[in-house]
């Protein structure tokens, strides 16, 4: 059984048991380790480079908009350098509302994205050799854009019935056997699947709010679900979202149920052209720790 990469993020005052947590996710045997961008995941990726010894890792994402693209370098270069080439560097413009919030304008995310990779092998030139870049995708012209200028495309939410579409947009050039194909799955290991649809509405209420994912979703083929979202959020009905979201939605872009659901889950992932399916573990009973040991149980 090939293992699943697992998402982790390291939390105030737990960051050293969350580098702990790393190096037994590494002698289990998962096929990665991805760290989102809240608490800080390059820094992460730092510690994880000198903490463990096999396992690859990477960032999905770091958000673009927010340091200079010739700083990024010298980061990516020195995690790269110390990894042993097992560092991933995952980039994308993260959401116009959280660069908002940032005080960060957001501006045209293929233009800036092109620009920012530009600036970032530019910057590499005084640094040393740049990781793999990974650039995150939702629908079309980013995946193409990914395929253009990387080294691999990561979702993250994605519709799996939708993904073959998506990766039919890669250009020719993106078919290798060493372009990355990842997708961040929610997931919830459950043996009570209304407790784990509930958890699994509730991460992803604050997406469904996301322009960019509406979109994404109606491209997917969930349009009446988008839309009658954005009418709740238009007339401030937002207790009504969970609600909202479909069985059929929901059964799409995440992963909740038992241990078999979960690894047939999996395979259908695979299934669908994700070479790497990421696991960002919930739970029904405690948080990221306790989610992490339900994975663990259900891939011995």
């Amino acid at each position: 059984m090939t293992k699943p990469a697992l998402s982790f993020a390291a939390v105030p005052g737990r960051r050293r048991a969350t580098i702990e947590l790393a190096g037994e996710i590494e002698r289990r045997g998962f096929g990665g380790l991805y760290c989102p961008s809240f608490g800080d995941g390059l820094a992460l990726c730092e510690a994880i480079a000198l903490g463990t010894r096999e396992i690859p890792f990477g960032t999905s994402i770091v958000n673009i908009y927010t340091r200079h693209p010739s700083d990024f370098a010298q980061t990516a270069a020195f995690i790269h350098e110390l990894s042993g080439g097992r560092f991933r560097f995952g980039i994308g413009v993260s959401h116009a509302p959280a660069n908002a919030r940032l005080g960060v304008p957001t501006g045209k995310p293929l233009a800036d994205m092109r620009r920012f990779v530009g600036e970032l092998r530019q910057g590499a030139e005084r640094t040393g050799d740049l990781p793999p870049l990974v650039l995150a995708a939702l629908r079309r012209p980013m995946v193409a854009l990914a395929g253009e200028l990387g080294d691999g495309a990561v979702w993250a939410n994605a519709a799996r019935s939708h993904m073959p579409a998506s990766l039919h947009g890669l250009p020719a050039g993106a078919h290798r056997a060493d372009f990355f194909i990842g997708n961040m799955v929610p997931t919830c290991v459950c043996d009570d699947r209304e407790a784990g649809a509930a958890v699994m509405r509730r991460v992803l209420r604050g997406y469904v709010q996301l322009p960019n994912y509406q979109r994404y979703w109606v491209e997917a083929g969930y349009e009446d679900e988008m839309r009658a979202i954005q009418r709740a959020i238009a007339e401030r009905r937002t207790e009504q979202l969970m609600e909202l979201m479909s069985d059929r939605w929901l059964n799409d872009v995440t992963l909740f149920g038992t241990a078999a659901r979960i690894r047939d889950g999996v395979d259908s992932w695979r299934a669908a052209g994700v070479t790497t399916p990421i696991l960002v573990p919930s739970s029904t009973r405690g948080g990221q720790m306790e989610a992490m040991h339900e994975i663990f149980a259900a891939f011995v």
